[in-house]
């Protein structure tokens, strides 16, 4: 990167704490004067919590990402449009459709209807996500993981048996209060990554890990084949923020997820789970709450930076300010 020219960001994220995050970098970018951020802010976002139901093909975590760097999503419920309404979706439980717990805005519902739409007359993911983006000015690129289908099944512990769900039922209609056995995304392993993505990793000044669920929302992403290669062969710096700030996930059941796969909920933990990249991991730098400060020299010790700062995004001007700490990790 010149000294004049724009940085190329990408950010892989998912979920309500990556839209925050994405929110962040991009102020961060316009507070430099960046006026065109769309053309240095590239997201890579997670389509493991995808499915079909009734009929129409749904992506909560593109959607929330979308919907929030437009100006019209839910900040009070985390997902959805601001003042949507839900006649159709009382009507569709009234035919006995769909699924009672899972609420479908009327708005949220035309996006689903024309990216089925889409979908059916032969698009990828892709372009329909790039034909989405043209509705508002998003300020940021934004491409799928993969263009394959790998919806995120929960194989959870129920009596003395296992059964297996989408991940939507379990995190929606139980909250996560089924113990979970594993997570899995079937056919990932011939997914491939979405095209932009592996040439956006390789030109980037810096790559960021949102601070989303590490095992459903960044986990899937890693998955993919050639993801996983293409951050490790990064010539950028990997930079990942924390999502646990002293010893407690921010939002959602993270901590749920993460015991599944073995794994404690601190940050230290889960700078080990991503690794170091000066080992087989992917880690450059991490980035942890000022609750967290007494892991930093543990953090040095697994070969990743440390860098102590706020993590709590309760407002635009923090999601900024941390964002701005991120980017200030690679020096841009």
């Amino acid at each position: 990167m010149g000294p004049s020219s724009a940085p190329r960001v990408v950010v892989l994220a998912g979920g309500v704490g990556g839209s925050r995050f994405v929110l962040g970098v991009r102020a961060a970018l316009r507070d430099r004067g960046l006026t065109d951020t769309a053309a240095a802010l590239t997201v890579v976002v997670n389509t493991g919590d995808d499915l079909w139901l009734s009929g129409v093909r749904l992506q909560p975590d593109v959607d929330s990402i979308t919907y929030a760097l437009a100006g019209v999503n839910d900040t009070e419920r985390g997902w959805g449009r601001n003042g949507d309404s839900e006649r159709v979706n009382r009507e569709l439980q009234e035919w006995g459709a769909g699924w009672p717990w899972f609420t479908l805005g009327d708005l949220d519902l035309g996006t689903h209807l024309a990216r089925t739409g889409w979908l059916r007359d032969g698009s990828t993911p892709t372009r329909v996500l790039e034909r989405m983006s043209h509705r508002w000015d998003l300020g940021a690129r934004l491409l799928p993981m993969t263009d394959a289908e790998v919806d995120t099944v929960v194989t959870v512990r129920e009596g003395d048996g296992i059964r297996s769900m989408h991940f939507q039922e379990w995190w929606t209609r139980h909250r996560a209060t089924l113990e979970p056995v594993r997570f899995d995304n079937p056919g990932i392993e011939e997914a491939r990554p979405a095209p932009g993505v592996v040439d956006a990793i390789a030109q980037a000044d810096i790559v960021l890990l949102a601070p989303s669920n590490p095992v459903v929302s960044i986990g899937p992403i890693l998955s993919v084949p050639g993801v996983r290669e293409a951050l490790r062969a990064a010539p950028a710096p990997v930079v990942g923020v924390s999502p646990i700030i002293g010893g407690r996930v921010v939002r959602g059941m993270a901590d749920v997820c993460l015991a599944a796969i073995g794994v404690d909920t601190s940050a230290l933990a889960v700078a080990s789970l991503y690794g170091a990249r000066a080992g087989d991991g992917l880690l450059d730098a991490w980035l942890i709450a000022e609750e967290d400060g007494a892991v930093a020299d543990e953090v040095a010790e697994l070969g990743i930076r440390s860098l102590v700062t706020p993590l709590w995004m309760t407002d635009a001007a923090r999601s900024a300010a941390l964002a701005e700490s991120a980017l200030g990790v690679a020096g841009i």
